[in-house]
C-alpha cells in the first residue's frame, strides 16, 4: 500500500484496499487524537468537497482525526457521471463504508481511535447502515443535509448517538429526517435545523453552523472511554 506523508502536516495520502479494488483517501491524525471522523460524501461528490474539506479541518482543530475518501474508484466515477446509478447504491455504498471501517480498526495508528461518521446526502444512509454493522465500534453519527430514510431498515437497530442536521430551506428533506428520527429507538437522537440554510448550506454562516453543532457532537461522543 502507497503512503505519502505531506510535508509539515499529520496527514498522509492513502490507498484503502477493498476486495480488488483500492479507494482514495486523506488521513489527519492531530496528536493526542482520542477519535475520528470518517466522511461518507454524498451522490456525485468525493473527498475533494469544499464542504466536507471545510468540516474536516474544523474537526481537526477540534483535535478530532479524520478520514475522506472516495467511494468510488476512478473508473466507477467515470461510468457514474453518465449512468447516475452507484451513488444512489446505497448498499454498495454502505459494505464500502463497513470495510473502510474494518481497515481502520486493523491499522496501528488508528484502531485505538473511536469512530465517529459524518455522512452528507446519501451517504449519511450509508453511514446508518455501518453504524449498525459496527455497533460496537461507532460511537457516533452526524448527518448533514443527508437521507437517513434510505437506511430504513437499519433505523431501528443503530446505537451510536445520531444527529441529523438539515436546512431550514430544505422542507423535503427535513420531512424525510424527522421521518428517520421517529424510526430510531436510541435515546442520544436530535434534529437540527440551520434557519435559512438550503440543502447544500452554501448561505453565509451556515456550513459554519453546522461545523459547530457537529464539532459538538462528535467531541461528546468520541472523547468518552
Amino acid at each position: 500500500m502507497e503512503e505519502s506523508l505531506r510535508m509539515g502536516r499529520e496527514s498522509i495520502e492513502v490507498q484503502i484496499p477493498i476486495d480488488s479494488i483500492y479507494l482514495e483517501g486523506n488521513l489527519d491524525i492531530p496528536g493526542g487524537a482520542s477519535g475520528i471522523v470518517v466522511f461518507v460524501h454524498g451522490s456525485g461528490s468525493s473527498r475533494h468537497s469544499p464542504r466536507n474539506q471545510y468540516v474536516a479541518k474544523e474537526m481537526q482543530r477540534k483535535g478530532l482525526g479524520t478520514l475522506l475518501f472516495d467511494l468510488l474508484t476512478v473508473e466507477e466515477e467515470r461510468v457514474d457521471m453518465v449512468t447516475r446509478h452507484l451513488r444512489f447504491d446505497i448498499d454498495l455504498l454502505s459494505k464500502r463504508l463497513i470495510d473502510v471501517t474494518g481497515w481502520l480498526l486493523n491499522r496501528q495508528d488508528t484502531k485505538d481511535l473511536n469512530i465517529g461518521y459524518f455522512g452528507a446526502s446519501t451517504g449519511a444512509a450509508a453511514a446508518l447502515i455501518a453504524a449498525k454493522e459496527h455497533a460496537d465500534t461507532v460511537k457516533a453519527v452526524v448527518s448533514r443535509g443527508g437521507r437517513p430514510d434510505l437506511a430504513e431498515s437499519a433505523l431501528m437497530y443503530v446505537k451510536a448517538p445520531t444527529l441529523l442536521i438539515v436546512g431550514g430551506e430544505d422542507t423535503q428533506v427535513i420531512d424525510l429526517n424527522q421521518w428517520a428520527l421517529d424510526r430510531m429507538v436510541i435515546p442520544e437522537k436530535e434534529l437540527k435545523i440551520v434557519p435559512g440554510a438550503t440543502h447544500l448550506f452554501e448561505e453565509p454562516g451556515t456550513l459554519e453552523e453546522v461545523s459547530r453543532l457537529a464539532g459538538e457532537w462528535f467531541k461528546r461522543y468520541l472523547s468518552e472511554e
